[in-house]
């Protein structure tokens, strides 16, 4: 290949293109893997597409904290439409080719959604924070300008992080045959193509890694403390029960996709972990956000009852008409 890197490819015949090992080599396992993880991402959309709308149709749902988790919802839905409909595909026809354009925009935006997911937990814990420890001054500090700007603030700090890293790979001269050990366009197999030598992309690479997931981990843990603190100086047992319960929701979440997370990138690259990531992937790409939404709406009592109260506002009509 010539040491223009992916721009010459992307300018060659369909023999530029990216060859995906996938998940498997067997015919009937893809075949039953479809019928599995079709299923699974329509359920994914419809959990978190639920959320979203439910947060935006009732007024007790449209408070700072749910206003963080409509965007966190709609992070979800992104993340795996990034990845999953090009894996339904290839899982169904059986072709595991990607041009390079696709390719690297689909690992630009796996891992800039997958950083603003970061960001926006360590919000979300700030903001349960806020609630607990300085409940009167909550409504002051977190208004509705304040969760936008914070908002924002995640996507320019993953843009600003990730650009770096994304264009140096994006410039690597790649050789040898274009074939992916992945089922979607990961760094990691990426690399392994590269001509020259990348142990200072890696270790780039791998600091950017430090300094979001230990960044973001480092003031999830700290708000916690705070509110584990507070939470011991209440009176009350069912008053310690009752605040914190509202962040349980948010503790479950935050410990799959950073513990998924860590084991696949907190680490310099080796050959040796590409399966292991794979299967990590999977799971963090297909099932964690489809248990994400379930996760809310089943540990939280406020989203059950205006669940209820909704479908229940939604039959009314017809029950009326057949009366």
């Amino acid at each position: 290949m010539p040491p223009g890197g992916w721009n010459e490819l992307g300018n060659r015949s369909e023999g530029a293109e990216f060859i995906l090992l996938g998940i498997t080599d067997l015919r009937g396992l893809q075949l039953l893997l479809f019928a599995v993880l079709l299923p699974t991402y329509l359920l994914t959309l419809w959990g978190n597409l639920f959320i979203v709308v439910l947060s935006l149709v009732d007024r007790r749902l449209q408070t700072p904290m749910y206003y963080l988790l409509r965007n966190f919802s709609l992070l979800e839905m992104g993340f795996t439409s990034v990845i999953t409909p090009q894996v339904l595909s290839h899982l169904l026809t059986g072709h595991r080719t990607i041009s390079p354009p696709r390719c690297f925009s689909q690992m630009i935006l796996y891992f800039t959604l997958g950083t603003v997911e970061f960001f926006l937990l360590a919000v979300m814990s700030v903001d349960r924070f806020l609630a607990i420890c300085y409940p009167l001054r909550y409504p002051a500090l977190m208004t509705s300008q304040a969760c936008l700007g914070l908002v924002l603030g995640c996507w320019a700090a993953s843009v600003f992080l990730l650009s770096g890293p994304c264009i140096w790979l994006l410039l690597l001269p790649l050789c040898g045959p274009k074939v992916l050990n992945h089922f979607f366009c990961d760094s990691t197999p990426l690399l392994a193509l590269a001509c020259t030598d990348t142990r200072h992309l890696q270790m780039l690479a791998f600091l950017v890694a430090v300094c979001t997931l230990a960044g973001a981990l480092t003031v999830t843990a700290a708000s916690y403390i705070c509110i584990i603190w507070t939470l011991l100086q209440l009176p009350s047992a069912q008053g310690r029960r009752k605040a914190f319960s509202t962040c349980s929701s948010h503790i479950l979440v935050v410990s799959i996709t950073y513990g998924s997370c860590i084991i696949m990138y907190l680490h310099p690259t080796q050959t040796g972990q590409l399966d292991l990531n794979k299967g990590v992937a999977f799971f963090n790409t297909t099932v964690a956000p489809l248990l994400n939404p379930f996760i809310y709406c089943l540990r939280n009592k406020l989203v059950q009852r205006v669940s209820r109260d909704v479908l229940l506002r939604g039959r009314g009509p017809s029950r009326h008409l057949r009366v």
